[in-house]
């Protein structure tokens, strides 16, 4: 299927509900960090509940170690500085659907290594700045997913 990418998420109930996400579509779930939450802190479990065990989490102490088990992939960063809808590419298994983390976004050096038709964003309103990080992750996902027939579901 596809793999999730948070670059050093700082909220742990959006990465819990990521979690849980990703046991129900069958994604993998790739944490860079450093991180804003210990994985054993209560509202992170809260929010994934029993679904930790239904997903595979791979952790990771920085970028050059996920760039390195990430080699030969392609790699969809998303941003809102993104040249194109995410709706646009069309997603292989095995892509890798990068974000940042839920303050700032992926840092520039980061993005900027991404090819540009690879850089995709959410379209928005004109005045809106971002949405929720667990939301993102749920649309882009579920759209990568679709592409290929929701292959796997019931």
């Amino acid at each position: 299927m596809f793999e999730i990418a948070l670059y050093e998420p700082e909220i742990a109930p959006n990465t819990g509900a990521i979690i849980r996400l990703c046991a129900n579509n069958g994604c993998r779930l790739h944490l860079i960090e450093p991180m804003g939450f210990d994985m054993e802190e209560k509202k992170l479990r809260r929010a994934g509940l029993d679904y930790a065990e239904l997903t595979s989490v791979i952790r990771y102490p920085d970028y050059a170690a996920f760039q390195a088990a990430m080699a030969g992939r392609r790699i969809f960063a998303l941003t809102t500085k993104g040249s194109r809808p995410h709706t646009e590419p069309s997603y292989q298994p095995g892509d890798v659907l990068m974000f940042g983390p839920e303050s700032r976004g992926l840092p520039a050096d980061v993005r900027d290594a991404i090819p540009g038709e690879q850089r995709i964003r959410i379209p928005m309103v004109a005045d809106a700045r971002s949405l929720n990080l667990a939301n993102a992750v749920s649309i882009v996902s579920y759209e990568a997913w679709r592409q290929h027939d929701f292959a796997g579901a019931l």
